[in-house]
């Protein structure tokens, strides 16, 4: 099933077009990975299809989620918002409350799927926490379940961000830039963690980078963005280092790339098991 459908989409801030005329499909239970230059429209591309941002009017565009049309020559259909529920985004930034706890951050991947009196006073069933829970569990967080948010690691806000659209159980996710301030430890377990995500749940998985090597080792297929364009689109082993080079303007002789491997699975031993210390901390 395609999860994802962009048909002519063109995106221009001001005097300046960032996206000219894409047309891109992404099916159910891939990891892509989004390539190219800052500036080539990464950013650009996801937000306009989680709805954050309307593509340009008059060409004819169209964005499509789960076979359901979300954007129409740059206006919103009655489906966009109740297709959000099912895309998780996480941002480089984490975009985690500082001052609530990990718990209390990750509880907001429901608030798009309780009652708002819910989410406003932070009545969550009893069901949602244990979910949370799990989902802190799976990420290997849950000693830190109860701390504020604000006394955690970059690498650890990150993985949280990730428990979050667990929580949210998105069938979708769209990573921007997760680990572009995350020290190379850290980067490689947030990857990793993306990734068995994507091949326990089936969860669909597009991640913006800058890190070839990550691009290399978690992603079967590689999207390369270049001034607004879609310069390569294939599975991760048949992109070249002349077509890397092209990409970021420098000499193929000068890079140094990881030859694409499956990912090691950093995170199996805690998404396999039990989630009994999550329902231990449920009443918490």
């Amino acid at each position: 099933m395609s999860v994802i459908a962009l048909s002519r989409v063109s995106k221009t801030f001001g005097k300046k077009t960032v996206l000219h005329g894409v047309d891109l499909e992404v099916g159910e239970g891939e990891m892509v990975g989004l390539i190219g230059a800052s500036g080539s429209g990464k950013s650009t591309l996801l937000r306009l299809v989680c709805g954050l941002e309307r593509m340009d009017r008059g060409t004819g565009g169209r964005i499509a989620l789960f076979g359901r049309e979300t954007q129409a020559d740059g206006r919103l259909n009655g489906d966009a918002e109740a297709l959000r529920c099912e895309v998780g985004v996480i941002f480089q930034q984490f975009n985690l409350v500082n001052r609530l706890t990990l718990l209390t951050n990750v509880l907001a991947g429901r608030l798009g799927r309780v009652p708002r009196w819910r989410g406003t006073f932070g009545a969550f069933p009893q069901a949602d926490r244990v979910l949370a829970l799990t989902a802190i569990e799976r990420v290997g967080l849950i000693e830190q379940a109860h701390q504020r948010a604000s006394t955690l690691s970059g690498g650890q806000q990150q993985r949280g961000a990730i428990a979050r659209a667990l929580t949210q159980q998105a069938r979708l996710i769209l990573a921007d830039e997760p680990i572009a301030s995350l020290d190379p430890a850290s980067a490689k377990l947030v990857m990793s963690t993306l990734r068995e995500i994507n091949r326990q749940d089936r969860t669909t998985v597009i991640v913006s980078l800058h890190q070839i090597d990550h691009a290399f080792e978690h992603c079967d297929r590689l999207i390369a963005l270049k001034e607004g364009r879609v310069i390569h689109n294939g599975p991760t082993t048949d992109i070249t280092p002349d077509d890397i080079a092209d990409l970021y303007g420098v000499e193929a002789g000068s890079l140094d790339l990881v030859k694409a491997r499956p990912a090691r699975p950093a995170a199996a031993a805690a998404a396999a098991r039990p989630a009994r210390a999550a329902r231990a901390l449920v009443n918490a």
